[in-house]
């Protein structure tokens, strides 16, 4: 679906009439592309008193090519940088929080369009005292104001890193800065992501971070899941595509496309998780990573919604999750090392009218990961959720003009992201790399002005 006011202000025409009116400015954003650099220009690295993390983070940027700013040019006028990066972790006080000032006020002009921002902290249940725990709290605000505030396609992300994992720090928190900071992550923003202390394996190669990895894609035949399916098999993973039998052409497309394999099932069935799971058995031995994207929707305001309607919404998009996790892990299949990434929506943090079965669902899958990841961490699993926002699909075409127009331009990104957006986020969070990142929601909103 194209978004034709996003293409206008592009124009000079667009851009004189944006500026006289004040209307939204959609800037263009940097996406990924397979062999683009990881940033396209210098890197500002800075550090609190006492912080513990810069280190460790800027070996990870070295080793990954990324040229480090002499902090003499951040005095600099005229430098111009592809992101600022800052340790927080030793801020122990409100006090302290002045150094973040000192930071980022004289270099909150110096980023180049779609620059990143990422502020490095310790999580406050793990601080020392109240007052850090306090100070530490007060980087959300601090990040989640400079993504609304920077505009241009600039991000602004929040890493908790634990200190539990100093030890392994580089390479448990190389996969959330490598993401982070690239083209991957062009429509997150605002987000608070927890680093923990997971299994956290290196790629041979960072352009192909899933090589030899088995990943299971439910809802792969269109829209967001289709290009999962894609950009997961451009990432080097053997993807089993999954969707309805009705949709079998579709999903038949999309496998032969990726040189994947296609299976047609019915996940609401009484006996489809085993069916699911004797397939991956005999086929594949094992399944490293699943991906729960299947979903419906079924809108009706709660006071005229039919019992058929609300029934057919929670099994699918919640209750099928769970039997198929069950199955899947009572099997054995997921060993450990894997990783389960199942998809919520924006409407399970906001809510949304029309939507209270859909919402109702969505929230559950949030709730799925936080009751669920500290179990499976004991087995060297990791579960995380994606949360889209408004995303341009089939389905977001059929919205009524006016409310289309809202979701798109009530974000800090003044547009609707793309499935792929969704795609590498997910990619992100199935990379070997990233099993120390688990119990994450990670909205991919544009930062909505919608919900936390």
């Amino acid at each position: 679906m194209t978004d034709r006011y996003a293409s206008f202000v592009q124009t000079g025409a667009g851009r004189a009439l944006v500026k006289r009116l004040g209307l939204p400015d959609p800037p263009r954003l940097r996406r990924h592309t397979p062999g683009d650099p990881l940033v396209p220009g210098p890197v500002l690295l800075g550090s609190s008193a006492g912080g513990r993390i810069a280190e460790p983070a800027g070996k990870i940027l070295t080793a990954a090519g990324v040229e480090l700013a002499d902090p003499v040019a951040a005095h600099d006028a005229d430098r111009r940088f592809a992101a600022l990066v800052y340790d927080a972790s030793g801020i122990t006080d409100s006090a302290g929080l002045r150094q973040l000032y000192d930071f980022f006020h004289p270099q909150a002009r110096s980023l180049l369009p779609s620059g990143r921002v990422i502020v490095l902290g310790t999580p406050p249940a793990e601080c020392g005292s109240p007052r850090e725990a306090t100070a530490q709290r007060a980087l959300e605000g601090l990040t989640r104001s400079i993504g609304k505030e920077f505009g241009r396609g600039v991000t602004a992300q929040l890493v908790y890193v634990t200190r539990e994992g100093d030890a392994g720090t580089p390479v448990s928190l190389e996969s959330t800065l490598r993401f982070l900071l690239s083209g991957r992550s062009a429509y997150v923003s605002g987000q608070v992501v927890r680093v923990g202390t997971g299994t956290a394996v290196a790629p041979a190669d960072w352009d192909r971070p899933l090589s030899g990895q088995v990943v299971l894609v439910t809802g792969a035949a269109r829209g967001i899941g289709a290009a999962l399916a894609k950009v997961l098999a451009r990432d080097g993973a053997q993807v089993v595509a999954l969707d309805i039998p009705a949709a079998g052409d579709e999903l038949a497309a999309v496998a032969n496309e990726i040189g994947g394999s296609a299976v047609q099932l019915d996940l609401t069935a009484p006996d489809a998780p085993t069916r699911l799971a004797e397939h991956l058995a005999s086929r594949h031995g094992r399944v490293d990573v699943v991906v729960h994207n299947a979903g419906i929707t079924r809108d009706k305001t709660l006071g005229r919604m039919d019992a058929d309607r609300w029934d057919s919404v929670i099994d699918v998009n919640l209750s099928s999750q769970e039997r198929i996790n069950d199955v899947l892990l009572e099997r054995d299949l997921i060993p450990a090392g894997g990783r389960i990434v199942s998809v919520s929506s924006i409407a399970g943090i906001a809510g949304n009218r029309g939507q209270t079965n859909y919402a109702t669902s969505k929230a559950g899958v949030i709730g799925l990961v936080d009751s669920l990841s500290p179990v499976l961490r004991e087995r060297g699993i990791s579960l995380n959720a994606v949360a889209p926002g408004f995303i341009e699909t089939r389905l977001t075409a059929r919205i009524p003009l006016t409310i289309r127009e809202a979701g798109r331009r009530m974000n800090s990104m003044a547009q609707g992201g793309l499935p792929v957006d969704v795609a590498e986020t997910i990619g992100w969070l199935s990379w070997p790399a990233s099993g120390a990142v688990s119990g994450n929601v990670v909205r991919v909103c544009g930062q909505s002005l919608l919900g936390a």
